[in-house]
Order: C-alpha cells, then sequence, then structure tokens
C-alpha cells in the first residue's frame, strides 16, 4: 500500500518536460543572440550595395569565420531559397581529420549506449512525451527543406526542433539577413542538444536513486510494521477467538504490555477482559456446583421424611415427619429466593447508575426500625448509634441497604438478649467507614474469610436448622466490592479487667468511597 503512492511520487518527479523546455529555451535564446551578430556581419560586409545579393566568396568565408569557432552550424540561404554557404562544407575545415577525446574503458560502452536510449525510449512512451518530426537533409539543400528558414525569409525569427534517427535532438533557428530593412536572404544556425538529454537524463537518474533508497526505506519500513503491529494484532486476534471457543483451560493472551504503546495497551485491556472473563465462568460453574449441593440436601430429607411415611404407623412419628417436610419446604423456598438473587445481582450492579446516597439517614432508619420491632416480648438489643456528621455515598440505594440489613440483622442473630450493638458511621478522607459490633461469641481466626464464602454456615446455638441460606455475607462483600469499597470482620476484645484480651463480640468494617 505505501510502494503505489511512491511510484505517484516518481511518476511526477520523471515528468520533466517543464525542465527540458527552459534548457531549450535558452539554447534558443542563445543561438539567436549569437545569429544576430552573425547575420548583422553579413548583412553589413558580405552583401553588395549596388546588387542587393551576397558575394558569395565573402559570405562564405564569413561564415567560416564566424560560426565554425562557436561549434554551431550555419547555413546561408538568398532570398530565391538556394543555399550559398554551409560551416559544415567550407574551406579547410571540411577536409579535417575529426578528432574525439576516447572516454576511459569502462566509462562508456555500446551496451551502455543502447541502455541509455532504451530507458530515455521507455520514459518518452510512459510519460507519453511528444515526439518530433525526423531531421533530414537532403543532398542539394534549399529554403524549402527547412520550415523556419521560410519565416526568416519573410524578415521574422523562425525556430525548429527536429530529431535525428539516434534520438538526439536538434535545435535551429533561422533569422533574416537584411541591409536597410531589405531582406537578402536567411541564415540558419543549428545545433545539436545532446547536452539538454544528458541534463535532463542525470536529473532522472538522480530521481531514480532517490526513489530507490525511498522504495528500500519504505519496503523495510512496511516489514517493520507488518512485524510489530500486523503480527502481533493477529496473533490478539487468534487468542481472543480461542478464548470464545474456550477448548480447553484458560486460553493465555499474549503480553505485549511492556511495549507501552496502543498496541500493548489493547494486549492489557485483551488480558483484563478475558480475565474477567475466565473469574466469571468459573465463578458460575462454581456457584452452580454449590447450588446443586445446598438444594440436593433438602430433598434428600424430604424424601426420606416421605418414604418415612408411608412406613410409620404412629400419628405422632408422622407429625414429626410432615414437620420436617414443612420445615424443608421452607428451607428450599427461602434457598431458591436467595439464590435467584444473587445470580441477578450482578448483571443489576452492571446496569444501575450510582446515585447520592444518605449513608447517615439509610443506618439511622434501619436502626429505629430494630429498636421497635422485637419478637414475642423478648428484651431486643441495645442499639447505639453513633454519626458526627451527614455522610453520603455514590451508590445504589437498595443494594446499599440490603448489606446494612444484613450485617445489622447478623449482629442481632448472634447478640444474646439485651445485648448491645453499635453502629458507627463516619468520614475518613475520601472514605466513608462503617462499623457494625455486637456482644455475640465473635468469629474463629481461622474462618475469618470463609464466613463470606457462599452456602457458610455458623449460626448461633438454638437457632432453627436451614433458618438462613448462607448467602447473605457473600452477597454483601460483591455488593460493597462493586462499588468500590471492602469489607472485613474481626472480633472485639476486652482491653482491661481480668478477661483482659479476651473475645467480647465481633464487628463488620466496611469501607466505602464518599461522596
Amino acid at each position: 500500500l505505501n510502494i503505489p503512492a511512491l511510484g505517484i511520487l516518481l511518476g511526477g518527479a520523471m515528468f520533466l518536460g517543464q525542465y527540458r523546455d527552459g534548457l531549450v529555451e535558452a539554447k534558443i535564446e542563445g543561438l539567436i543572440t549569437q545569429g544576430t551578430i552573425v547575420a548583422g556581419a553579413l548583412g553589413q560586409s558580405a552583401a553588395t550595395p549596388e546588387a542587393a545579393q551576397f558575394d558569395e566568396e565573402l559570405a562564405r568565408r564569413l561564415v567560416l569565420r564566424l560560426a565554425v569557432p562557436t561549434e554551431v552550424r550555419a547555413r546561408l540561404f538568398d532570398t530565391s531559397g538556394i543555399l550559398i554557404a554551409d560551416s559544415r562544407e567550407l574551406g579547410p575545415a571540411a577536409l579535417e581529420v575529426e578528432a574525439r577525446e576516447l572516454l576511459p574503458p569502462g566509462a562508456d560502452t555500446r551496451l551502455g549506449a543502447r541502455l541509455r536510449r532504451l530507458m530515455d525510449w521507455l520514459l518518452r512512451v510512459s510519460l507519453n512525451e511528444p515526439r518530433l518530426p525526423p531531421y533530414k537533409e537532403s543532398g542539394a539543400q534549399s529554403a524549402t527543406d527547412y520550415g523556419e528558414v521560410i519565416v526568416a525569409l519573410t524578415g521574422e525569427i523562425g525556430t525548429g526542433l527536429r530529431q535525428m534517427s539516434d534520438g538526439e535532438m536538434v535545435v535551429s533557428v533561422a533569422l533574416p539577413v537584411q541591409r536597410f530593412k531589405f531582406v537578402l536572404g536567411a541564415l540558419m544556425l543549428s545545433t545539436g542538444a545532446a547536452d539538454i538529454e544528458a541534463r535532463v537524463r542525470e536529473v532522472r537518474i538522480s530521481i531514480l536513486q532517490v526513489f530507490g533508497l525511498a522504495l528500500a526505506v519504505t519496503i523495510l519500513l512496511s516489514l517493520y510494521l507488518s512485524g510489530t503491529i500486523a503480527r502481533p494484532v493477529r496473533r490478539l486476534a487468534e487468542a481472543a477467538h480461542g478464548a470464545g471457543l474456550r477448548k480447553s483451560g484458560r486460553n493465555a493472551i499474549p503480553d505485549f504490555t511492556s511495549r507501552h504503546d496502543e498496541i500493548g495497551d489493547l494486549s492489557g485491556a485483551l488480558r483484563d477482559m478475558t480475565g474477567a472473563l475466565y473469574d466469571r465462568l468459573d465463578a458460575i460453574e462454581a456457584f452452580a456446583a454449590d447450588v446443586a449441593h445446598e438444594i440436593k440436601n433438602p430433598l434428600s430429607s424430604i424424601r426420606s421424611a416421605v418414604e418415612g411415611i408411608e412406613n410409620a404407623t404412629d400419628p405422632d412419628q408422622k407429625a414429626k415427619l410432615i414437620s420436617i417436610i414443612f420445615d424443608d419446604v421452607q428451607r428450599l423456598d427461602r434457598l431458591i429466593s436467595d439464590i435467584s438473587d444473587a445470580s441477578r445481582l450482578g448483571a443489576e450492579l452492571a446496569r444501575a447508575e450510582p446515585t447520592q446516597v444518605n449513608l447517615t439517614g439509610l443506618l439511622e432508619t434501619l436502626v429505629e426500625i430494630h429498636r421497635a420491632t422485637s419478637e414475642g416480648g423478648k428484651p431486643g438489643p441495645r442499639f447505639d448509634f453513633s454519626a458526627p456528621e451527614p455522610v453520603s455515598i455514590p451508590g445504589i440505594e437498595d443494594r446499599i441497604g440490603q448489606v446494612m440489613r444484613n450485617l445489622i440483622a447478623n449482629a442481632v442473630s448472634f447478640s444474646p438478649p439485651g445485648g448491645r450493638i453499635g453502629v458507627w458511621v463516619q468520614r475518613r478522607g475520601t472514605l466513608v467507614e462503617v462499623v457494625i459490633g455486637d456482644e455475640g461469641p465473635g468469629v474463629p481466626e481461622d474462618k475469618r474469610e470463609a464466613v463470606f464464602d457462599r452456602f457458610y454456615s455458623e449460626r448461633p446455638k438454638g437457632e432453627a436448622f436451614g433458618t438462613h441460606s448462607g448467602l447473605g455475607l457473600s452477597i454483601s462483600r460483591q455488593i460493597v466490592d462493586a462499588h468500590g469499597g471492602a469489607i472485613r470482620v474481626e472480633n472485639r476484645r476486652a482491653t482491661t479487667g481480668e478477661n483482659a484480651g479476651a473475645v467480647i463480640g465481633a464487628r463488620f468494617v466496611i469501607t466505602l468511597p464518599a461522596y
């Protein structure tokens, strides 16, 4: 894709028509200047005033003296078109042996000349350069053979461009020879334009050399770009395709992050995306396995109870088995509800737009609700609520409320009758910290992370089996993580008295970004 643009540039640069035309114009101007001098000398010296015609012998000598040293061919025609003088055929010069300096060995060869002519022909054809009229010279020359001479005989300056059989261009000008405004004849000067073609050829060779260098650089850069951009992108595409198929295990995305460029950014983004995708798939598989295990237990209990009812004859025993079935059905209903909530939680958190949540007001409302309700006259827990200043957080209010309800309900279930539950919320720099503590038995040190696992259940003594699904704390951590926060549990210990250092309860600490 890079080479065609370079080729267009080359084609435009190789079209040197204006450059050649400028050189031709300069040569024509030089010939006109030289011809004006020679024509003036001929008009003043070689013409007889009485006959208004040339003294042919004198004209030949003047043409020989004035034109030959300049290496320009001069031809003089009278008004009837007859050739009077030709510098190529005059005097001793016509009999001299032509001597040319030979080029050093290897400097030029017939093959080289043929290659140059071939290149010139190819360029002329490819660039659609106009073909010049052929140069023809008859044995008996006359003015009618040259259009520029006819023009000169009318008193104007004529010019002509022709091409010899070997491809060399011939430039000619014809000027009127006058005496007192009376045209006595026409002087034609002509010369080869090999020097012009040589200059144009040199420029084209220089352009070709630059083009060759640019072409080599372009190819090398293209190969480099192909190796550093196209190939890594292809590898990333293949790895991403393999990740979509997921034939076996995790398909590793190539790591190009060390490049510190767009490809590295793309590699990092794909690695993060596929890592999150694999984690999500693994979590779904583990969640499905946990759900199957948790549902299997109450179903097995129900099946055993149903089989027992068929064989039971004692009414009390049948009533007990029916009660077991009823409890297990309630447990299944609660379990399925929590599983349904947990399964749609991720999608909901991803779609919902966060709003400003008044965390202080939310906690105060939940505390007041628990203060106002108690089970069947049993002494409820005492709440200590502390909020030095109103604080707000960005988030989803329903889900933040779900977390706080879970933690307060958990503290209530573990607190003894009349126990104290503390709820504290305060701002710490750019974070908001919420602490919910109880006076229960605490958390085993080796279970401080396990309590957040799905279906983990460590309930207080005396609580009916199956009352909780074991998903509350797992869902709470998922919600807090989605809000950019963190949650942990730790034991409360006595700091004074005989029981200093003893566990006196547990507390959950939540940190969330402040609004």
